[in-house]
């Protein structure tokens, strides 16, 4: 394949990446509502299109049209960066994720990834951390001390849950040898008695309860937390700016999703007679739901808790299982 047309390719396929997922980001709103409507006996957004479903055109209207305020005191360059840098390292972290198996077109062979690296678990994790930047930029910039003491607790939250979630998988890692996403997939093919879930329990909690952590998700969603008069480091954001960040929110809960299923649950292998590409889309789509039925279910947790349960029980717990599998290994 030439130059030229490896660079198509994977303009391509970034775009595809982008707008799916933006898509799936906008359309999962609508089914938290309406999820959470159904659990607490509800019927959820109505009006707008049958069973509602048009308030995500009209929700976007909103936000687009909605005036954008910038606080006077503000550190403006700062202030309007802030939401771009959280959205834009949820999408671009994205890059080496394989999302299905590679299929054929018209003669034509496509790989589902739009960068196959073979480090792709490091950079994946890597570029999403980036995203702190985002609350830490937001509260530093937004001369209110509400928004300071948010981004403050923003930091020190998806922080420290990210030595949890990167402690979490050098186990499988271990046992793999590989950090490409696409050998930890094919690692785990020959049925779901070969995934890594059944060999690394402990990983597999520690990684998800780490996803929801880092996701600002319940009962963990003290980034942005709803039950406060205030909202954290975007206390001073309106309109789109706002909306980038939850953007970035919903990006990374698919991120989490697939990777969950991809390093743990035997990714895009086929079971049985179902094709991979379906199974695929099943067990994101179980990772969805399971985000917002725990925040329908759970009540919240106070920082100090979260931060107990971080340093004190999930980090020893991560250590420990990386010492139990080199000894098994060794």
């Amino acid at each position: 394949m030439s130059e030229t047309a490896v660079i198509i390719e994977t303009i391509v396929k970034a775009v595809v990446v982008l707008s799916v997922v933006a898509g799936m980001g906008a359309f999962a709103t609508w089914i938290e509502r309406k999820v959470l409507a159904f659990m607490q006996r509800r019927l959820g957004p109505m009006h707008v299109g049958p069973y509602g479903v048009l308030q995500l055109a009209a929700d976007g209207i909103k936000l687009f049209t909605k005036e954008d305020i910038i606080p006077q005191n503000a550190l403006k360059p700062i202030f309007v960066l802030a939401p771009i840098v959280a959205a834009t390292s949820a999408f671009v972290a994205m890059a080496a994720i394989p999302y299905f198996p590679e299929f054929t077109v018209f003669g034509y062979t496509v790989h589902p990834i739009v960068s196959d690296i073979n480090v792709a678990l490091l950079y994946v994790m890597g570029v999403a951390s980036v995203g702190i930047y985002g609350p830490l930029l937001a509260g530093m910039s937004s001369a209110n001390k509400w928004s300071l003491l948010g981004a403050a607790r923003a930091v020190v939250q998806i922080l420290s849950f990210e030595v949890v979630s990167g402690l979490s998988v050098l186990a499988p890692i271990m046992m793999i040898g590989s950090l490409s996403l696409i050998d930890i997939n094919d690692f785990q093919s020959g049925g779901v008695t070969n995934w890594l879930l059944w060999k690394q329990p402990l990983a597999f909690l520690l990684f998800a309860i780490a996803g929801f952590a880092e996701t600002n998700r319940s009962p963990f969603d003290t980034i942005e937390f709803e039950a406060e008069i205030v909202s954290g480091f975007a206390t001073e954001y309106s309109g789109m700016r706002w909306g980038l960040f939850f953007v970035g929110e919903y990006a990374n809960m698919i991120t989490i999703a697939v990777l969950v299923s991809i390093i743990f649950m035997g990714g895009y292998n086929p079971i049985w007679f179902i094709p991979g590409a379906i199974v695929m889309l099943l067990k994101v789509s179980f990772w969805i739901f399971l985000f917002l039925w725990v925040r329908a279910a759970w009540p919240h947790v106070r920082p100090d808790q979260l931060m107990w349960v971080c340093w004190k029980v999930l980090m020893p717990l991560a250590l420990v299982n990386i010492l139990i599998t080199g000894i098994v290994l060794v």
